[in-house]
C-alpha cells in the first residue's frame, strides 16, 4: 500500500525522483514499470504501478463502446496513459503533455492512495487541500456516502 504525502522536485528534463521508501516495492511488484495518466476530477495525474494498472484498463475497455459517456472516460484515461520506468537513480521522467495537463512546475507532491499516487503541483494542493479542509469544518456541507460513516477512526 501507497500511503503519505512527499515533496518532490521536477528537474529541468521533467524528472521526479520516487522517494525510497516506495522505489523497492515498485521494483519488486512492477520490474520499474508505472503508467502515469490524468486525473479527470481534478488537475493532477495519477500513477499506477503496472500490473495495477492493466487490471483498471482491462475495465476501462470493457465498457459500452456505444455509450457517450464510457467513451469519454475511455479517451481521457487510456488516451493519456504513458508507461515510464524508474532509471537506475529512481527518476520518473514525467512527459510534457502530462506536466502541462497538472500544471506541475518545479515543486510537486506525491499522495499515496493505496493502490497508486496522485501527483499535484504543490500550489494546486496546498488550495485544494485547504479547500477540502474548510468543506470539512463546515457541518452543513457534510454529505458522506454511507460507506464512509460506517468506517470509525
Amino acid at each position: 500500500m501507497f500511503r503519505g504525502i512527499t515533496g518532490v522536485n521536477i528537474d529541468a528534463k521533467g524528472r521526479i525522483v520516487m522517494p525510497t521508501r516506495y522505489r523497492e516495492r515498485l521494483q519488486l511488484d512492477s520490474q520499474s514499470a508505472v503508467v502515469l495518466t490524468i486525473d479527470t476530477e481534478e488537475r493532477c495525474l495519477l500513477m499506477y504501478p503496472l500490473p495495477e494498472w492493466e487490471t483498471i484498463e482491462g475495465k476501462l475497455a470493457a465498457l459500452p463502446s456505444f455509450n457517450p459517456a464510457a467513451r469519454r472516460i475511455q479517451r481521457l484515461l487510456m488516451g493519456h496513459a504513458t508507461d515510464v520506468e524508474l532509471d537506475s537513480h529512481g527518476r520518473i521522467l514525467l512527459p510534457p503533455l502530462l506536466r502541462d495537463y497538472a500544471g506541475l512546475q518545479k515543486r510537486a507532491v506525491l499522495v499515496g492512495q493505496g493502490k497508486k499516487f496522485e501527483l499535484w503541483d504543490e500550489a494546486h494542493w496546498e488550495g485544494c487541500r485547504g479547500r477540502w479542509l474548510q468543506e470539512e469544518s463546515n457541518p452543513d456541507e457534510k454529505i458522506w456516502p454511507d460507506e464512509v460513516k460506517a468506517i470509525s477512526l
